[in-house]
């Protein structure tokens, strides 16, 4: 399986962030979109991430100063994949790196993103069409 086709029945719509709004700004996003991270980007350049882990790390560091904290202040590095990339390769990457979210590029701009839920979701799928495959050879030669 490949990323594309998570992004496919997900969709490649990706909600960012500037790395100049407010930390604060950011998570009440996250909050109103029901997600865990958003992609700082200025213009067509992808910057970085930023998502609850990265808040909550801030939290912890900053306390009372967080509000005064800007996106680029607490943004981490992106890891990145393209469409074409196989899941298996994306799963290890995730797990090596300890990363939860992957950001899809496609001839230099961003097409999507995926998260570890995304990968658990199609992986499961994907063991349950097998399983059901296998199931039903069995059935069918006895």
């Amino acid at each position: 399986m490949k990323v594309e086709n998570i992004l496919r029945e997900k969709g490649g719509h990706v909600i960012t962030t500037r790395p100049t709004a407010s930390v604060k700004s950011a998570a009440d996003r996250l909050t109103l979109e029901n997600i865990a991270a958003l992609v700082v980007t200025e213009g067509d350049k992808v910057l970085g991430i930023i998502s609850e882990r990265e808040i909550v790390h801030a939290y912890s560091r900053d306390g009372d100063q967080l509000d005064a904290r800007l996106v680029q202040d607490v943004m981490t590095g992106i890891v990145a994949c393209n469409p074409d990339e196989d899941l298996r390769n994306v799963m290890a990457t995730m797990t090596r790196l300890r990363a939860r979210h992957v950001v899809v590029m496609q001839n230099g701009g961003l097409a999507g993103i995926v998260s570890i839920g995304d990968v658990v979701k199609h992986r499961l799928s994907d063991l349950e069409l097998q399983t059901n495959v296998l199931r039903d050879a069995y059935l069918a030669a006895h």
